[in-house]
Formats: structure tokens, sequence, C-alpha cells
């Protein structure tokens, strides 16, 4: 990404104009010139044209930039402001982004770099939209820090996982990705969501998520905490109440966003949260409209999402809201404005070189290669036994493909809408065009011939997994199913929390293995699954999520040894639901996680395969000012390269927990080679919360360290004093 000097001040009519001023100097200046009408704007997410302050305007961007919404699943129209069609705004000029795979596959990687490379692809595209537009999009509405605690959740598709570490270090990255390297200025605003504790759907407008201080600090706000480290200074509050109060309301806004991290910037409400505030089936925690917009702006929040300016300026006249609270508002929201350049003549984001109208980002080979990367570093091999993958062509001259999840990549619900998709058999039969090998495809066993298919091949690859828009499967009918609504008890989504952990389509998995025990299965999905039978009984096994457009090439790429996978499990696929505490039970101690389960997974957190294998030895630790570096010899001892994902966890002496996550890297080492790993672990990453100071302390006496390929495959040990 080229950047270039700022471009020179415009002829200044106003102090603000002035780049040599501080910050907080030019913001005051600004604020002081501005009506209250024009404060109150802010509030409700515009600019200040007066004054020559664009409004910087939001889109959602989980896995792409969400602009043209859905052409096969249409959007519910309450949801259309979410997808840039608010009533009288034109619909954008272009509709398509780069499609990733979902966040949930983006944590899969293990990979920094992928999560930047995301990131800074979105806000790039953002920029591309917002250069010319009236109606900009560079608030960009990620990443989700939120943690996946329990796989029935509807939104783990949007979670990097079930680890704070992890999330917080994938969140970080992607942040930075985001906002770019500009010690000035931002590409794009990177907005977190949902603060607090939101995982779980059914009934979040009244629910409440109730845990100590401890759990507030080290699991549920700690990947929120990472993002704001690393730039981040806008988040979106979540639905739900936190011990008691709504999150749109609560103490901790100012308290620790605002006062400890540093987050100066625009803090939202999400999509009506405000009038479930006051009414009585919801939280009912205000008296009405004007109470709770008054309660919202005094404990922190700074604008509202969907609300409309009459029902703020409404409050203001009743005398809800005073001049200094709207002043501090205004001048956060305006603190992002001027952070994306909106304030200035130009910024170097406003440079970057996008080349002709017809050069459109998502259409570069540079971005489509990106899409392709990151969906390889996604897929996880599960299971590989007696070496079934990779397919060797010369060997394997007949390939039968069936399941449901085969023909399409699916979109779901703030999915980007790509230009192009390359569904897996789509990617098979590219893969093998030419070589003379036969590619057959059959959907379902309605009638035996499934099993018929399966004798003649040499091969079955049988794709499988959720739909995540819950919608059924009718094939060319356009069905978008009724919100908080699904056809499958498996599948989730927005609104919407699982039902089951089964894998509805488990059965042709049986019916085609029982045919061929040569099977693999492709599960194409946004959670984990209890599939006990597949795991014990169908040799080959590959996880990856849904939505990227390159997914079908990802795929065969890997499923033909193109690309040695490493991708690892972000949370623990456990066996049974009955592994699960209840679901509204936020206190994870009570046997979630990696953490705290007592229960013998599928497969644990942390667990992915290679088409290699690898030696670890001769551990040593070296302690450094503000970090304890640990290193290791990691062999290749197979013939192929390949990149070994390696974990560090700690298990602290007194702690509940049986062992937590405190460093991983992504290491490539070529076949029959040996590489010197490191994993430099910052103190502070040592610490845990002491709840009688209020405060992170590093745990007395001595840590027991495990480094190893999973949470359970532990391959060196050691000691350190803290």
């Amino acid at each position: 990404m080229i950047l270039l000097g700022c471009a020179s001040l415009r002829a200044q009519e106003y102090p603000f104009q002035d780049t040599r001023l501080s910050e907080d100097e030019r913001l005051d200046n600004a604020v002081s010139l501005m009506t209250v009408d024009e404060k109150l704007l802010t509030v409700t997410g515009q600019g200040v044209p007066r004054l020559g302050i664009a409004n910087p305007g939001a889109t959602e961007a989980i896995h792409g930039i969400v602009r043209g919404g859905d052409a096969e699943l249409p959007s519910p129209a309450g949801n259309a402001g979410q997808f840039g069609g608010w009533p009288g705004r034109p619909k954008p000029k272009y509709t398509n982004s780069t499609a990733f795979p979902q966040a949930y596959g983006v944590g899969e990687t293990w990979d920094r770099e992928m999560a930047r490379t995301v990131g800074e692809v979105m806000s790039y595209e953002a920029r591309f939209y917002s250069k010319d537009a009236p109606w900009k999009c560079l608030i960009l509405w990620a990443p989700n820090a939120d943690i996946a605690r329990d796989p029935r959740w509807g939104r783990t598709e949007e979670s990097f996982g079930e680890d704070p570490y992890l999330v917080g270090e994938i969140v970080a990255a992607e942040v930075r990705g985001i906002q770019g390297d500009d010690p000035v200025y931002w590409r794009g605003a990177a907005l977190m969501k949902h603060f607090l504790a939101n995982s779980n759907e059914d009934n979040r407008y009244k629910t409440d998520s109730r845990f100590d201080e401890t759990l507030f600090r080290e699991y549920y706000s700690y990947g929120f905490w990472k993002g704001a480290r690393a730039g981040a200074m806008s988040l979106m509050t979540a639905y739900n109440a936190y011990n008691g109060i709504p999150c749109i309301a609560a103490p901790f806004i100012k308290e620790i966003l605002y006062d400890e991290w540093g987050m100066k910037g625009t803090i939202v409400d999400d999509a009506g949260a405000l009038p479930f505030m006051y009414m009585p089936q919801m939280h009912g925690y205000a008296a009405d409209i004007n109470e709770a917009i008054k309660m919202a702006l005094e404990a922190g929040l700074t604008r509202f999402i969907d609300s409309r300016f009459e029902q703020v300026k409404a409050a203001y006249d009743a005398g809800y809201i005073s001049d200094e609270v709207l002043d501090e508002r205004t001048k956060s929201n305006l603190r992002t404005m001027l952070r994306l350049g909106l304030m200035d003549a130009g910024c170097p984001y406003d440079a970057q070189v996008f080349g002709s109208e017809e050069d459109l980002p998502w259409e570069r080979e540079e971005f489509k290669a990106k899409a392709r990367l990151v969906t390889q570093k996604s897929i996880v091999l599960l299971k590989n036994e007696g070496a079934l993958l990779p397919l060797d062509t010369t060997r394997v001259r007949k390939i039968a493909v069936f399941g449901n999840r085969a023909e399409k990549v699916l979109k779901d619900w703030y999915g980007a809408l790509p230009a192009y998709r390359v569904s897996p058999l789509e990617g098979i039969q590219s893969y093998v065009d030419g070589s003379g090998v036969e590619v057959r495809f059959q959907r379902w066993d309605s009638d035996g011939s499934a099993q018929e298919l399966a004798r003649w091949a040499d091969v079955c690859i049988v794709c499988v997994g959720n739909h995540p828009a819950t919608s059924p499967d009718w094939d060319g009918q356009s069905v978008q199913s009724p919100w908080a609504y699904g056809t499958v008890a498996g599948d989730g989504r927005e609104a919407l929390d699982r039902r089951s952990l089964q894998l509805e389509t488990e059965d042709l998995i049986k019916v085609v293995w029982q045919a061929n025990h040569n099977t693999v299965v492709t599960l194409i999905s946004s959670f984990p699954y209890a599939i006990n039978w597949t795991a014990a009984n169908v040799p080959a096994i590959v996880h990856l999520t849904q939505c990227s457009q390159e997914l079908g090439n990802a795929l065969a790429d890997v499923l033909f040894g193109e690309y040695n996978p490493a991708g690892r499990t972000t949370q623990t696929w456990v066996a049974d639901i009955l592994d699960l505490p209840n679901m509204l039970d936020y206190d994870i101690r009570h046997g979630r996680t990696y953490m705290y389960s007592k229960a013998k997974p599928v497969f644990p957190f942390g667990h992915g395969l290679s088409y290699t294998s690898f030696k670890y030895s001769r551990l040593k630790v070296r302690r450094e000012d503000d970090r304890v570096v640990f290193s290791f010899d990691l062999k290749n001892t197979g013939s192929r390269d390949g990149e070994e994902v390696v974990q560090l966890y700690a298990r602290f002496k007194g702690d509940d927990a049986s062992k937590r996550l405190r460093g991983f890297e992504r290491i490539a080492v070529g076949a029959g080679q040996t590489v010197r790993a490191e994993i430099a672990v910052p103190l502070e990453d040592l610490r845990l919360w002491d709840s009688g100071s209020h405060q992170w302390a590093l745990p007395k006496g001595r840590a027991r360290i495990l480094v190893g390929a999973s949470s359970e495959d532990i391959r060196l040990k050691t000691r350190i004093r803290l």
C-alpha cells in the first residue's frame, strides 16, 4: 500500500484547520464553532458540512466491507442502513469488495500477518468507495473482539475463538491493518464490537451477563484491551446488560474505556439498543426514551447509530442533555473525523493510487491472491489417517464429490459481495482439468445411487456444513429465513443461537463411507460440530469456514498438496452438548473452554495437522528487560516443506485454569531442516488480575511453561520464577 505525504493545507478559514495546533486544541476550536444542532447531528452520525467536515460514514466489515447487500438473499428493510441503503441515500456505484473467510476462519490461521492483511484490504477498499462519494464508509465495524465461550452462540462465525490471548493478538493485528501505519492519520477507523460479554443471541436484548471483576479483565474484555493498545479508539456496546446494567449505559465506558485505555473516539450503541433500555419487556432500565438518551450519553456513549435527530433534539430541549456532556461527546466524534483526515485538505490515504475507474481493487490479481492465501492458511487438517491426503492425481483417477456445500460459496449476514466465487466443486474440477482425472458430483443420496457412485470412485469428497444465513437449501430460489429463525437446529447466526451441535448431514457421510472408506470430509462451517462418528471412522477431515471468494481454489490447493495446511482450531470441539454449562452461565470456570473443561473433546483447542511432522527439542529460556524469550529447535522431520503453529501455555501456581495460552508463532520450516524457533512473551502477558489490589500483577512463585502443537499435544516443559 503506497502512502504519499500530506497535501498542503487549503486556505485556512478556522483555527481547527491549522495542523500545527495540538489535536485537542483543534477539536476544542471546532466544537466552539458549532451550533447545538450541529453537535446533536454528530451524535446521530453526521458530519459538519458548514465547517467543511465530512461525515465519515460506516460499514459492516467482519471479513470484507459490506456495501451492496446480497443478490441472492435480500436483506430485511429494517437493516438496510448496515448495507449502504438508508432511505434517501443513493445506492453505491459499486457493490463488490474482496471476500475473505469468516472471522472464525481468520482466527484459525493463527497468523497475525493474515489478520493485518484482511484489515488492510478492507480499509483500502473503504477508501476507494469513499474517495468521491457523498456517503463515505470510513468507520469499519470491525474487528469483532467478542470471545466464543460457547459453540452454540449464533455469532460464533464472527469471533476469532475462545481464548482471550489468541483473540487479543488477532484483534490487535486487524486493528493495525485497518488503521494503517501513518503516525497521524488512519486509513480507516477500527470500531470493535460488541462490548461486553455478548455471546448469546436468544433474548440478548434483555439478558444479563454476570461474572466477577477477574473474568472481566482476564477474559471478556481482554481482546478489546489489546485492540485499544494497538490504536483502536472506537467500539460498539452490546445489547445485553453486565451485572444488572445495560452495556449502553454502563460505568465501564468512562471508567475503563476512556480513563484507563484512552479510547477517545466514537463509542456507539448497537442498532435498537436505545429503545431496549426503556421497553418493559426488554431491560426496562430507563423510564422513557429521554431518560435512556440521558443515561447513555452521560455514561460515555458518543453516537446512536439508529436514532433520529428529532429524538435526541427533543431530549436536549427537555433538559436531559447538558451542554457539557454534549460538547464532550461531540469532541469524541470529531476526533474520529480528524484522524480520518476529514478536517484537513488531505491526508496520506487520500493520495493512495487507485488507478482508473476501471481498476477496481477487488478485481486486481493482488487482492485475489491475498484472499486465496488467507483462505489456504485458515484450513485445518483435523484428521489424516493413513496419509489419505494429499491426493495424488497419478493414482487417484476417479473422484466423487458429494454434499450440499459443494456447489456454492454461500454468503453470511455481514459478508462482502465478491465479484466472483469459486465453489469447492469448481476448485476440484479446475485443479484436475487436463489431467485425465474424472470428477462426478451428486448432492444427496435420496435413492441409494450415492453409494453406487462412491463405489465407482477412487476417493470420495463429502462437502457438508451449515448455511450461514440459516436459509433452506431450495436450489435457485431466493429465500431468506425470517429474522431469528432457521430451518436446521444445528445452524445459527445473529439473533439465533444453535439448538444442537449435531451435523444434520452426518448420515450422508456414513452412507458414502460405508461404500468407500477412502472418504474425505470437507466440513465448511461457521462453528464446531460434535462429529463423534465421523471423527472415529472417516480417515480424513478438513475444516474451513464459509464465504471466501477463493474457497474452492484454496481447498483444492490443500486437498491435492499444493499447499501444506497448518490451520488450528480456535475452540474446543466438544463431544456432547451435555459437556457445556447453561448457555447464560458466563462464569467460564464452571467448565467452559480448554482452560476449565474436564470433558474429553472431539478435537482440542489449538489442534491441527500437517502433511509433514515436526520435532521439538532443546528448550532454553532467557530473560530480557521486559520479556521472557523461549527458544527451541524445531525440525521438519518429513519430506514436505511445511508450517508449524508452535504454542506456549503457562500454568500458574494456585490458578484454577489448567493452562493459559501466552504465546504462539506460525513458523515455516523446509523439509529436513531445523530452525531455532523463538516465542517472546512480554512480562505483561504473564500477569493475572489481582482482585484484592484491583490491578494486574505477576503471580508469585514458579510458573510451569508448556510448549507444543496444541493445548493437549505438549512437547517441551520447563519452569520459570516470576
